[in-house]
């Protein structure tokens, strides 16, 4: 009998443990399967087109996959819109792509991306000549290379850093590319969806 009661009882007990309850709440942000973010931030534009140079305003979302080795697959999407236009061209585009985040287990993150997707230019003072045609606008594919770093300011706020190196092509130039390169600098949120466990 008091075997029975005692055998029953170590069966029982990781039911009533603290750390066997605790195993079966979801993981901490950090390390949850999926992460969802936004960012939004200004950008410096050197369009590759005459020292062309614009102002951007631009945003974003984030979806981090489960991580890998220390690596987190993202999958993104963000969109850039001229607010100064300056005196040459100016750029905005939609782009979407893949990133990879290196997780070293503090504040900051690096990461790398390709992107790709769909852009326009303008042209300033009526058109770009080149040759024997004024360009008004081209529409084009853009490819986009780049990264940069994430800085963890709260559980939920980050800075990011980011450059990239851009192709855009239809343009008035004798190979018909340009070459734009961005920097920027943005404020990432990032979604909990575990109120016990903070990033």
């Amino acid at each position: 009998m008091v075997k029975n009661v005692l055998l029953a009882f170590a069966l029982s007990a990781p039911l009533f443990c603290p750390a066997a309850m605790q195993s079966q709440t979801a993981l901490p942000t950090a390390t949850q399967p999926v992460q969802l973010s936004a960012f939004g931030g200004f950008g410096g534009v050197f369009t590759g087109l005459a020292g062309g140079k614009n102002l951007d305003v631009m945003a974003g979302v984030d979806l981090g996959l489960p991580p890998v080795h220390g690596i987190r697959p993202v999958i993104e999407g963000r969109g850039a819109y001229p607010i100064h236009r300056g005196n040459v061209d100016s750029q905005k585009s939609i782009l979407g792509g893949v990133k990879a985040e290196f997780l070293l287990n503090h504040p900051m993150r690096p990461y790398a991306d390709f992107l790709l997707g769909r852009g326009a230019m303008h042209y300033s003072k009526g058109g770009y000549q080149f040759g024997n045609l004024v360009y008004q606008l081209s529409t084009t594919n853009v490819y986009s290379f780049g990264g940069g770093v994430d800085y963890d300011l709260t559980d939920h706020l980050g800075v990011r850093l980011d450059g990239q190196f851009q192709k855009w092509g239809y343009a008035p130039t004798a190979s018909g590319n340009v070459y734009a390169k961005v920097v920027s600098v943005a404020v990432v949120y990032r979604f909990s969806f575990d109120r016990r466990h903070p990033h």
